[in-house]
């Protein structure tokens, strides 16, 4: 596959690995309900008498998958991954940002720029296919309206990535509230962005 700075023109798409267990659900209208029913189906399964608790879990994820898609979310992948009994709660969304999101031509440098806060850690990354990226990492209090009763702190870690031979960024956000393993998710969030490739 060729490195990002030997793209003349702009890549078709772009294909990232993912563990088993990550659940996809495409976030364009017409294919979003079907998959967040399939999720919630799977979820459910064998459970007959949480009826009010699936329907509030997928109202949650329509309202999650609706915001992220007019922010220019394209599919978003939920971790169904336990260890024994404890669930491995994370996501990752994937979006390529709408024009005015960013410094028109921003170089990879001018991303770490503009995204540098006193409470977030900005870096520049190699990944091995993509080329370089912004990474950020923050720690957010819990929203437990939005966040479908979470009561512990997200640790969120995203990658942007300036698009070859295009204006646009993609971007990567990864989100666990599974504060005390949260090193160990931020690891594999780190290695599932590089897997990510333009095709």
């Amino acid at each position: 596959m060729p490195d990002a700075i030997e793209w003349d023109s702009p890549p078709k798409d772009y294909g990232l690995i993912v563990p088993d267990g990550w659940f996809k659900i495409r976030l364009e209208p017409e294919l979003r309900d079907q998959g967040i029913v399939a999720l919630a189906d799977q979820q459910f399964r064998g459970v007959d008498n949480a009826p009010h608790v699936k329907e509030r879990v997928m109202r949650d994820l329509q309202k999650q998958a609706k915001a992220a898609f007019r922010r220019g979310g394209i599919e978003l992948f939920i971790s169904t991954l336990t260890v024994g009994d404890v669930p491995l709660a994370s996501s990752l969304l994937v979006s390529i940002s709408p024009p005015g999101s960013w410094p028109l031509n921003a170089t990879v440098h001018q991303l770490a720029e503009y995204l540098e806060t006193p409470v977030k850690h900005v870096t520049l990354v190699d990944l091995p296919v993509a080329g370089k990226a912004a990474r950020e990492r923050y720690r957010e209090d819990p929203d437990p309206e939005a966040q479908m009763g979470n009561t512990l702190p997200t640790t969120t870690v995203a990658f942007h990535i300036p698009i070859p031979a295009t204006r646009n960024v993609l971007s990567m956000t990864f989100s666990t509230p599974v504060d005390p393993l949260a090193d160990q998710m931020v690891e594999l969030f780190d290695v599932v962005a590089e897997t990510l490739h333009w095709i």
